[in-house]
């Protein structure tokens, strides 16, 4: 499952464009990693100051989405803040998370 970084909506497998936005979606490599809930906002951090993501999706053992952080430029400090304290409750309540890390190619 692939969104849109612009809009956000749900793309149809092999767009080129958003079908809501426009927004061109060529060249976006999707990641997938397991960890366990003591692993999850350190892991994600980690991402976040890798500097190329556009998208970070957390889910459950189950497949459903439980949080979904867009990625903009220059979000930093404070604009994280919500998004890391949401991951920490998360990590209580969730046994083992995926996170799904979308990437512009380059």
């Amino acid at each position: 499952m692939v969104f849109c970084s612009r809009c956000g909506k749900e793309l149809v497998p092999e767009a080129s464009y958003c079908a809501f936005c426009g927004n061109p979606v060529k060249g976006i490599k999707t990641e997938e990693y397991t960890v366990s809930s003591d692993d999850l906002v350190g892991r994600v951090k980690t991402l976040i100051h890798e500097g190329n993501v556009n998208r970070i999706i957390i889910k459950d053992d189950k497949g459903r989405v439980l949080l979904d952080i867009p990625m903009a430029l220059g979000v930093v400090g404070a604009v994280l803040a919500p998004w890391l304290a949401a991951l920490g409750a998360i990590g209580a309540v969730a046994t083992n998370c995926t996170i799904v890390v979308e990437r512009r190619e380059s």
